[in-house]
């Protein structure tokens, strides 16, 4: 992906981040994370019905990375069975931690596949990703 393109990407989810806005529902399975070294703070809450995540909302307070990081995550994630999303996670931590990686199954979520050059934004990238894992860890079957 070009310089320009990977930009496009993270600057338009930062600025128009998708599905931002908890709501008030008992199916949701909630998960909070935040990252010591800055002001992300991250809470996500999961709507997954027989083994396929239908929704994933969020709110908090984040850097453009990871705000941005986060509604790449739902956009690739919701619709993907529990099983799916685990690998596309597993894959995604992969390419942040610069070990070998499918591209192919990561959708948006290539854009940030040169953050490993900045390791201070690494967990920045990282964190939603980190916080809905904890919620389809849960449900993979």
């Amino acid at each position: 992906m070009d310089a320009n393109t990977r930009r496009s990407i993270i600057l338009d989810h930062y600025q128009n981040p998708r599905h931002r806005g908890l709501i008030e529902d008992d199916q949701y399975q909630k998960s909070d994370t935040t990252n010591d070294s800055c002001i992300d703070e991250i809470h996500l809450m999961a709507k997954i019905e027989d083994g396929i995540i239908a929704d994933i909302r969020f709110d908090g307070e984040a850097c453009a990375i990871c705000t941005s990081s986060t509604s790449v995550m739902i956009e690739t994630l919701i619709g993907k069975t529990c099983v799916e999303a685990n690998h596309i996670i597993e894959q995604f931590n992969h390419m942040i931690n610069e070990e070998p990686y499918d591209p192919k199954v990561l959708e948006q979520a290539i854009a940030y596949d040169d953050i490993y050059k900045q390791p201070n934004r690494k967990k920045c990238a990282l964190l939603p990703w980190w916080g809905i894992e904890k919620i389809t860890r849960n449900e993979d079957v």
